[in-house]
């Protein structure tokens, strides 16, 4: 949970120049017969051991959760700060920086009695370093845990093809409940993704086997009213070509014309086609012969 120790380079500077000047004034003391100059060096000696103890820096995003004869004294940092040696303690380190944590549910079955392999990561911040630090022994792997439950329970109540359309849904689901849960320790979940969702093979072929015959159904349904609508559109065109012979002679004559012009190719037509083509003349005939 965070780092063990409150080490800085200042408490180090300290520690250094006091151990020199206990050094001088052991010197001075051996060397004029001073006698205070061992007193005064003792009590360096003491202040330089004592300093690293009692001199702690927090970095920008760290806190310190500091315990004075085993009560809360205080949240520390950023920054340097002091406690009493051997009465206050630093208990722990928190690090409120954004964090990931990576989760996943095996074989888990789905609403429909799927089994499903799902992998997530939940990224999550301290927002409260006093609750994280004494509402739970390891926030960490209670978050870890937490986030696995969830995942679980929010597979055994969704369906595969929803788990599997609306990967968005999932996660703002996971991200409600894992904060839920967690913000009762000082912790929130700022965003849960889901990366990946594997089924088993047979289901796989199974599904792909589905979904392909989904998709030819749609086609032949495609296929079926384009037909629909050319023959309603070849029924409309006979009624009019019915009622108004001129307009056959110039569709028939069309047609002729379409087949001939791509290649460049004279067609010589006997005068006995074209009236053929003319129903007027059919009728005219037909009259003729009765």
């Amino acid at each position: 949970m965070g780092r063990t120790t409150g080490a800085n380079p200042l408490a180090t500077l300290l520690t250094v120049l006091t151990a020199l000047a206990a050094a001088g004034a052991f010197a001075l003391a051996a060397g004029d017969g001073w006698s205070i100059g061992y007193g005064l060096g003792g009590v360096l000696i003491v202040v330089a051991i004592l300093i690293p103890m009692s001199l702690k820096m927090a970095n920008q995003w760290e806190r310190a959760v500091v315990l004075r004869l085993g009560r809360l004294q205080g949240i520390r940092g950023p920054g340097v700060f002091v406690i009493i040696p051997f009465i206050d303690q630093v208990s722990s380190w928190l690090d409120q920086r954004i964090q990931t944590t990576e989760f996943n549910a095996e074989q888990a079955l789905s609403k429909d009695t799927v089994p499903v392999d799902v992998d997530a990561v939940v990224f999550w911040q301290i927002h409260d370093a006093e609750r994280a630090a004494l509402e739970i022994t390891d926030y960490r792997q209670a978050i870890s845990r937490v986030a696995q439950t969830s995942l679980r329970e929010m597979v055994g109540s969704s369906l595969l093809s929803t788990l599997l359309s609306d990967r968005k849904l999932g996660d703002e689901r996971l991200r409600d409940e894992i904060g839920r849960k967690t913000a009762e320790w000082g912790v929130t979940a700022m965003s849960v993704e889901i990366r990946d969702i594997s089924v088993p093979d047979a289901l796989q072929d199974a599904m792909s086997r589905e979904a392909q015959a989904q998709r030819e159904a749609a086609a032949r349904i495609h296929l079926g009213d384009a037909e629909l609508a050319v023959a309603q559109k070849f029924v409309e065109a006979a009624d009019i070509y019915a009622k108004s012979p001129t307009a056959l002679q110039l569709r028939a004559m069309n047609i002729i014309y379409e087949t001939t012009k791509e290649r460049g190719a004279t067609i010589l037509i006997p005068t006995a086609m074209v009236d053929a083509m003319n129903p007027a003349s059919l009728i005219a005939a037909a009259a003729k012969a009765r």
